[in-house]
């Protein structure tokens, strides 16, 4: 669902860069409720993840393909706001040094994929639990991550319906844009699934839907820190007080798969369009995109532009995306001792 530069007009594109920068910026504030330096690992761990297993397409109808949008999948493991951050940082990375995902389009892709996927897989995730009282945590994460996919396409179909550069039937677009997206959003529901169960297997307590679960599961409401800046101590068994050897396990389970991905697996990937472009062919808005101002990098598509073996172009994505996730919450990390610090001064 990386959509193109000039599919939306400039007004339509300004305004959700505005949307997301606030969005962003909000879950960066928020993020630093839990951050411990664990929680920065297993935080980067999962930016790589996602970055690599969205490389990997998958088809899901003759002639079109889908991949992990990653929001619900990294809001299972390491909370929304966090989760909103990691995915924002792959897109970055995507649309500056692999041409993905188009510039002026960088707000719509956040707003599609980071805010509104993250956190519509998050409370869907979170809805499951308490109807479920905390069983099933991989099943629920999977249920988020169904609903996260078809849930942005259909604000991809809004947001054309307002402010698309090519008249297009409305009915039409939604229609289509439901149908396949709803068909990717399975392989979603799956992967998510699977690797959340994995983690939860190999890592118990680091996962961040494991507190949801276990407040659904006795009833009780998980207190909420008052302040991003106080100093609180994690809670007993929460996600932010996992054991080393825990989170450990999970970073060595995540980068694994991650490198497994980027360097393997992505050759094998389907090249087939996906269902954004798909759509677009079908619907008659295709011609609308404009070539990415860095088609030229040695980089952009992945290598492709460049002669570059696509698993050494992954490898190169992975290390840019964990190393940012890294700076950011250790940023984030060293702000929020510092308004610790600034609260308790006489």
């Amino acid at each position: 669902m990386h959509v193109p530069d000039h599919f939306l007009n400039d007004p339509t594109s300004a305004t959700t860069a505005v949307v997301s920068l606030a969005a962003v910026g909000y879950a960066a504030y928020r993020a630093r409720e839990d951050l411990t330096p664990r929680r920065v690992a297993l935080t980067a761990a999962t930016t790589g993840f996602v970055f690599a297993v969205q490389m990997l397409n998958y088809p899901v109808a003759a002639g079109t393909s889908g991949h992990l949008m990653g929001g619900a999948l990294a809001a299972a493991l390491v909370g929304p706001w966090l989760g909103v951050l990691s995915v924002t940082l792959v897109l970055l990375v995507q649309a500056l040094v692999f041409a993905d995902g188009g510039l002026t389009a960088l707000g719509t892709n956040v707003l599609l994929m980071a805010v509104v996927g993250t956190l519509v897989g998050w409370a869907v995730t979170r809805g499951v639990l308490r109807l479920t009282r905390g069983r099933w945590s991989p099943a629920a994460a999977g249920a988020g991550a169904l609903a996260s996919v078809p849930v942005s396409a259909a604000v991809f179909a809004g947001l054309f319906a307002v402010g698309g550069t090519v008249p297009v039937p409305v009915g039409e677009l939604v229609g289509q844009m439901l149908s396949v997206h709803a068909v990717i959003g399975l392989g979603e529901a799956l992967i998510t699934a699977g690797v959340v169960g994995l983690v939860l297997a190999v890592a118990p307590g680091v996962a961040a839907i494991e507190d949801v679960a276990r407040s659904a599961a006795s009833g009780a409401v998980v207190p909420a820190q008052t302040s991003p800046g106080a100093a609180v101590s994690p809670r007993p068994g929460s996600p932010a007080a996992a054991s080393v050897g825990a989170v450990r396990r999970a970073v060595l389970a995540l980068g694994s798969g991650a490198l497994l991905a980027a360097v393997v697996v992505s050759s094998f990937a389907a090249a087939t369009p996906d269902g954004l472009e798909a759509t677009a062919e079908s619907v008659g808005f295709a011609d609308a995109a404009r070539d990415h101002a860095f088609a030229g990098m040695p980089l952009a598509d992945y290598g492709e532009a460049g002669g570059i073996f696509v698993g050494v172009a992954g490898l190169v994505g992975v290390a840019l995306v964990v190393a940012l996730a890294a700076a950011l919450t250790i940023a984030l990390l060293r702000t929020r001792g510092r308004a610790a610090t600034a609260t308790v001064r006489p």
